[in-house]
C-alpha cells in the first residue's frame, strides 16, 4: 500500500502487539510521509504496552518503590528519636532542626549534578553507587560519640548526597517504561513510598529502644541492612530502558544550557515546582516537629509527666503511613479520572488538597493542648489531603518536559523545592521557636491559656507544670517549649495557602505546555511510530479477525518500512525494523 495514501495521524500513536492486547500510545500529529517511506525506511521503535506490562517492568518498578521506601525511612528515623538525639548530644531546638537541614542542603546541591548525569550516563550504575554510599554513611552515623555532634551532621550530609543520586533518576526510569494512565499509576505506587516510608521511619527509629530496650542508636542501623539488599537488587535485577522509549523517541540530549533555558520558559514546570516547594516546606516541618509538639501538647493537657515521646512518635508515624496509603493513590486516581473531561484537573486536585489541609493543620495547632485524640484525627486527615500532591506533581513534570530533559528537570525541582522547602523549614521553625522562648519562659512553669491554645501575654494564665519525661536519663524536655513551638508552626498554614495558589496558576498553562512537549516528541526525526489508526487504514477490510495486530497488518507494515519482523519475547510486541 502506498504510504502517501495514509491519513494524517491525529490520534494516539502505538505499536502493534503480537497478541492484540493493549496498545501503548503517545499523542502525535505526525504521519508517515512518502519521503520517509521512499529511500529512507524509518525504524519502528519498541513501545511498551499501556495495558500489558512485562515481568521485567514490574520487577523494576518494585525495586524502585522498595528503594524509595527505605530512602524515606532513613530520612525520618532521626525525627522519631529526635528527643533522644538532643539529649545524647546536648543540643537545643535550633541544632535539632539543623540535623535535617544539613541533610537536605547536601541533597539539593548534588541533585542537579546527578540530574545532568542521569540524562547522559548509566542510571543503574549511578543509583547503585549512590544507594551503597548512603547506606555506609547511615551505619557510620550510629557510632558517632556524644562529644562529636558535628561529625554526626557530616554523616547526615553524606547520606543526603547518596540519596540525591537515586531520587533524581528513579522517576525518569518509570517514565521511560510506561505512558499515559499506566505511567500515572506506577508513579502513584512509587510516590506512595514517601508518606509510608516516612511513617515507617518513626516506627523503625523508636522500635529498638521502646520494644527491645536497647540504645536509640540501633534505630539507625536497620535501614543500612535493608539498603545493602537494595543495592544488590539495583545491580542485578533493575532494567534501565533507553531514554524516551515509552514515547518511541530517540531524541538526543542537548546542551545543559539549552536544557535550563527550556525549563525556565516552561511555566507549568516553574509554577508546579513552586507548589511542590510549599508542600515540601509543610511536610518537612510537620514531620520533624510534629511528634514533639503533640507530646508537649499532651503533657500540657494532662498536667503530668507520663508522656512518652517514643509512644507519640510511634502513633504519629503509624497515622502518617496510613494517611499516605490513603492520600497518594486517592490523588492519583482523582487526577486520572478527572483529566479525561478536564485537562487541567491535575494541578486543581493539588490545589484542592492544600486548601483542604490548611484548616485541618490549624486545628492540630489549636487542639494539641486540649485533646490529644482529636489532634491525631485532625493530623491524619490533614496529611491525607497533603498527600494528594506527590504523584500528581511528578506526573505533571513528566508530561510537560521532553524525555531527554526529565532527569535535569527533576533535579532542579528537587533543588528548588528543598532549598526553599524542607531544607530550611525544620531549622527555620526551630529558630523561631528559640527566638520566642524568652517571651514565654517561666523556668518552673509553663504559660498556656485556659484551653491550651494560642494566646498573648495578657490572656495567659500561670499554671505550675511538672517536667515532661525525656528519653534519656540525664535530661528532660522543657514544657516551656510548647507555646513557642505552637506559634512557630503557624508559618506552615501561610505556606500551604500560597502553595494552593501556585497550583491554581499552573492550571492556566498546563494544556499548552503539555501539547508543546507532545509535539516535540512526535516530530522527532529519529523514529516514526505506526499508530493504531494507521494500522487499521493499512488493512483494506478490517474485521474481527484482522484488525490491529493482525498478521495481515504486520506484513503490510513490514512492506512499508522495508524491514524485517522480529517478535520481542519480553514485551510481546512485533517490531518492524529498518534493514
Amino acid at each position: 500500500m502506498d504510504s502517501k495514501n495514509l491519513k494524517s495521524n491525529m490520534s494516539d500513536q502505538a505499536l502493534l502487539n503480537s497478541n492484540s492486547q493493549g496498545i501503548s500510545s503517545v499523542p502525535s500529529s505526525r504521519s508517515i510521509s512518502s519521503e520517509e517511506s521512499g529511500d529512507h525506511k524509518p525504524e519502528i521503535v519498541p513501545v511498551y504496552s499501556e495495558r500489558k506490562f512485562t515481568r521485567s517492568q514490574l520487577m523494576t518498578v518494585a525495586i524502585l518503590c522498595f528503594v524509595n521506601l527505605i530512602n524515606y525511612m532513613d530520612r525520618f528515623t532521626v525525627a522519631g528519636i529526635l528527643s533522644d538525639v538532643q539529649c545524647f548530644y546536648g543540643i537545643d531546638d535550633s541544632q535539632g532542626g539543623l540535623i535535617q537541614t544539613v541533610f537536605i542542603i547536601a541533597y539539593m546541591v548534588f541533585a542537579p549534578i546527578f540530574g545532568y548525569m542521569g540524562d547522559r550516563y548509566s542510571r543503574r550504575l549511578i543509583m547503585a553507587v549512590g544507594v551503597a554510599f548512603w547506606t555506609v554513611a547511615a551505619l557510620v552515623s550510629s557510632f558517632i560519640p556524644q562529644e562529636h555532634f558535628y561529625w554526626f551532621l557530616i554523616m547526615r550530609c553524606l547520606i543526603g548526597i547518596g540519596e540525591a543520586s537515586y531520587s533524581t533518576i528513579a522517576p525518569t526510569i518509570i517514565s521511560d517504561l510506561f505512558v499515559d494512565d499506566l505511567r500515572s499509576k506506577m508513579l502513584a505506587l512509587f510516590y506512595f513510598a514517601i508518606p509510608v516510608g516516612s511513617g515507617l521511619g518513626y516506627i523503625v527509629g523508636t522500635f529498638p529502644k521502646t520494644t527491645l530496650g536497647v540504645e536509640w542508636q540501633w534505630g539507625l542501623r536497620i535501614t543500612p541492612v535493608v539498603g545493602t539488599v537494595a543495592t544488590l537488587l539495583i545491580i542485578f535485577m533493575l532494567v534501565d530502558p533507553p531514554r524516551g522509549q515509552a514515547e518511541g523517541s530517540k531524541m538526543e540530549a542537548t546542551s545543559y544550557a539549552e536544557d535550563l533555558k527550556s525549563l525556565v520558559k516552561n511555566p507549568s514546570y516553574i509554577l508546579s515546582t513552586a507548589g511542590s516547594t510549599a508542600v515540601a516546606f509543610v511536610a518537612g516541618a510537620l514531620a520533624w516537629w510534629g511528634p514533639k509538639f503533640i507530646a508537649l501538647g499532651k503533657a500540657v493537657h494532662l498536667h503530668d509527666n507520663t508522656v512518652d515521646m517514643g509512644q507519640v512518635s510511634f502513633v504519629f508515624g503509624l497515622l502518617a503511613m496510613i494517611a499516605g496509603i490513603t492520600g497518594v493513590p486517592l490523588g492519583s486516581f482523582a487526577g486520572q479520572r478527572l483529566r479525561v473531561r478536564f485537562p487541567r484537573a491535575d494541578p486543581l486536585v493539588c490545589a484542592f488538597g492544600l486548601f483542604m489541609s490548611t484548616p485541618l493543620m490549624l486545628g492540630v495547632l489549636l487542639m494539641a493542648g486540649v485533646n490529644t485524640d482529636a489532634t491525631f484525627v485532625l493530623a491524619f486527615f490533614g496529611q491525607v489531603f497533603l498527600n494528594l500532591n506527590w504523584a500528581i506533581v511528578a506526573d505533571i513534570l513528566l508530561y510537560v518536559v521532553v524525555p531527554t530533559r526529565r532527569a535535569t528537570a527533576a533535579a532542579f525541582q528537587i533543588l528548588i523545592s528543598h532549598a526553599l522547602g524542607d531544607a530550611g523549614s525544620p531549622y527555620f521553625i526551630g529558630q523561631v521557636s528559640e527566638a520566642l522562648k524568652p517571651y514565654f519562659n517561666t523556668s518552673s512553669e509553663i504559660l498556656v491559656d485556659a484551653n491550651g491554645s494560642l494566646g498573648n501575654s495578657s490572656q495567659l494564665i500561670s499554671t505550675p507544670m511538672p517536667p515532661l519525661s525525656g528519653n534519656c536519663s540525664n535530661s528532660t524536655l522543657n514544657l516551656d517549649d510548647y507555646v513557642p513551638l505552637q506559634w512557630s508552626l503557624t508559618m506552615c498554614i501561610i505556606v500551604q495557602m500560597l502553595g494552593g495558589l501556585f497550583f491554581l496558576a499552573t492550571a492556566v498553562f498546563l494544556v499548552r505546555d503539555k501539547e508543546k512537549a507532545d509535539r516535540t516528541v512526535a516530530t522527532d526525526p529519529k523514529a516514526v511510530l505506526v499508530s493504531s489508526y494507521d494500522a487499521i487504514e493499512l488493512n483494506d477490510s478490517p474485521s474481527k479477525d484482522s484488525g490491529v495486530g493482525s498478521e495481515q497488518n504486520c506484513e503490510e507494515i513490514e512492506a512499508l518500512t522495508g524491514g524485517e519482523r522480529t517478535p520481542d519475547s519480553d514485551s510481546g510486541l512485533i517490531l518492524a525494523r529498518d534493514t
